[in-house]
C-alpha cells in the first residue's frame, strides 16, 4: 500500500469518527429540542417521536406562565455581567501587583492564592454563608457577586500571562514619569487583553451556570437566577418535560452566543496565559 493510500485512509478514517463522536454528542441537545416542541400527550407516545408529529411552541409559552422567566433571565444577566466584570478588575490589578511590583511577601501570598485553589466550593460553602449573613448580604444580589472579587485561578491565569511582558515597557514609561495606575491602565491591559477575554468568557459562562451559591443565597422569587428559575419547573411528584426543555433551551441562548462570538479569541487566550515568563 502507498504512501498516498494511506494518508487517505487515516484522513477517512480521523473525519469519520470525528463525524461519529459529533453526532452522538448532538442526540442529546436534538432531543431537547424535540422535546420542547411535542405536547405533553406525546411525551410519552411509543414509538419515540424524534420528530414531533404535530409540534406546538405551547411549551415555551408555559415557561413564562408558570415562573416570571424574563424576570429571571434579567437577574442571571446582571448577575453574570457584574460578576464578570468585577472578576476581571481584581484579577488583573492583583496580577499586576505580582507580577510588577515588588512588596514584601508577594511571592508567599500568591502561592497561597494558587493552594486556596485546591479547595472545593463545597467546604468553603458555610463560611461564606456565615459571613453573608453577618453583613446583612443574604437575599441580595450582592452575596452572589461579591466572591468575584476574590479568584484565584482569573489571577493565575493573567499572572502568567504578564510575567512573559518585558519589564522594558514599564521601565520606560516610568522614566517618562508614568505611575502605577497608568501602567496598569494603558500598557498592562492592551497587552494582556487575549487572556482577558479568555478569563471573561470562562467567567460568564461558570456565572451563568452556577446553581449552588444562587440558591444558598437567595429566597426572593423576584430575585432568582435563570438556573434557579429552572428548577422550579422540576415538580416533586410530576415534571412537564417540554416545559423543563423549553427553559433549558432559552437559558442556553446566551452561552452558545457567547461562545460562537469568542471562539477563536478564547483558544489563543489560553495559549497565550499559558506561557510562563
Amino acid at each position: 500500500m502507498s504512501h498516498k493510500v494511506k494518508n487517505i485512509l487515516a484522513n477517512v478514517s480521523y473525519y469519520a469518527i470525528s463525524v461519529s463522536i459529533a453526532i452522538i454528542v448532538m442526540i442529546p441537545f436534538f432531543w431537547m429540542i424535540s422535546t420542547s416542541l411535542k405536547s405533553k400527550g406525546a411525551l410519552m407516545a411509543l414509538p419515540v417521536q424524534w420528530i414531533p408529529e404535530e409540534p406546538t411552541l405551547n411549551a415555551y409559552v408555559q415557561v413564562f406562565r408558570k415562573f416570571p422567566f424574563l424576570k429571571a433571565v434579567g437577574n442571571s444577566l446582571f448577575i453574570t455581567i457584574s460578576y464578570t466584570l468585577i472578576t476581571i478588575l481584581s484579577s488583573s490589578m492583583a496580577a499586576f501587583a505580582f507580577t510588577k511590583i515588588k512588596f514584601p511577601f508577594g511571592n508567599g501570598l500568591f502561592k497561597v492564592y494558587l493552594a486556596s485553589m485546591m479547595i472545593p466550593t463545597q467546604v468553603t460553602l458555610i463560611p461564606l454563608f456565615i459571613i453573608m449573613d453577618r453583613l446583612q448580604l443574604t437575599d441580595r444580589y450582592a452575596s452572589v457577586i461579591t466572591p468575584s472579587l476574590f479568584k484565584a485561578f482569573g489571577i493565575f491565569l493573567l499572572v502568567q500571562n504578564m510575567r512573559s511582558i518585558p519589564n522594558d515597557f514599564i521601565e520606560a514609561a516610568q522614566i517618562d514619569g508614568a505611575g502605577l495606575w497608568f501602567i496598569y491602565r494603558k500598557i498592562m491591559l492592551p497587552l494582556t487583553l487575549p487572556a482577558i477575554l479568555t478569563l471573561s468568557i470562562t467567567t460568564f459562562m461558570d456565572s451563568w451556570n452556577d446553581y449552588l451559591w444562587p440558591l444558598v443565597m437567595l429566597t426572593d422569587r423576584d430575585k432568582m437566577t435563570i438556573t434557579l428559575a429552572l428548577n422550579t419547573l422540576n415538580g416533586q411528584y410530576a415534571t412537564e418535560y417540554n416545559v423543563l426543555m423549553a427553559g433549558s433551551l432559552i437559558s442556553m441562548i446566551p452561552i452558545i452566543l457567547v461562545y460562537i462570538g469568542a471562539n477563536s479569541r478564547m483558544k489563543t487566550g489560553i495559549m497565550v496565559g499559558g506561557v510562563k515568563g
